[in-house]
């Protein structure tokens, strides 16, 4: 299984978020669930990737040529794709991945997450859509999501498949056992 993380290319200000990051990229590694993501070396992006490499796994890094430029490129990776622009690193990242999670991050990481939710949505893939909710970063999104649900504006059933958990374990095995089928058209 291959799994695309979005995540921030900033540390965040709590230590929650590093740390988390850390535990989260071992136990994809532990699991043998490769590691697709953007490619960069800064923030918490370069924190998963080095801690998925340091327990012996594999990871493709995705990145824009205008950001290798500006030596943001992991140099240390198991394979590293180097694209033309932003759109072209979206799509590749999302044909290499059988699912999708959001770390904490800013604006690009809820950009991306939207985008493959609303993929799902149109029935454009069937891969699970989720949140690591590490140390209550996306509660209130999660509340949010909730309310634009309930005003008649997200279909509940496609509020149900995005998936929203706090522990990495339960998270992949909830990832693991996903049924588009079930969830979307059930």
């Amino acid at each position: 299984m291959r799994l695309c993380v979005f995540c921030g290319s900033n540390f965040g200000l709590r230590e929650e978020y590093r740390t988390g990051t850390e535990a989260f990229g071992r136990l994809l590694a532990e699991r043998q669930i490769e590691l697709v993501y953007g490619g960069a070396h800064a923030g918490l992006m370069g924190v998963l990737a080095d801690a998925v490499l340091a327990g012996g796994g594999r990871v493709i890094g995705v990145i824009p040529e205008a950001l290798v430029g500006r030596e943001l490129a992991h140099q240390g990776l198991s394979e590293l794709r180097i694209v033309q622009s932003m759109h072209e690193r979206k799509a590749m990242m999302a044909s290499l991945s059988d699912g999708f999670v959001a770390l904490p991050g800013g604006i690009g990481t809820l950009e991306e997450l939207f985008e493959v939710w609303t993929w799902s949505q149109l029935g454009l893939h069937e891969k699970p859509c989720a949140l690591l909710d590490l140390a209550g970063f996306y509660a209130g999104l999660s509340t949010f999501m909730d309310q634009v649900a309930a005003e008649g504006f997200l279909r509940p059933a496609q509020r149900q498949a995005l998936i929203v958990d706090a522990h990495a374990v339960r998270l992949l095995d909830r990832i693991a056992n996903y049924r588009a089928a079930e969830i979307l058209r059930g």
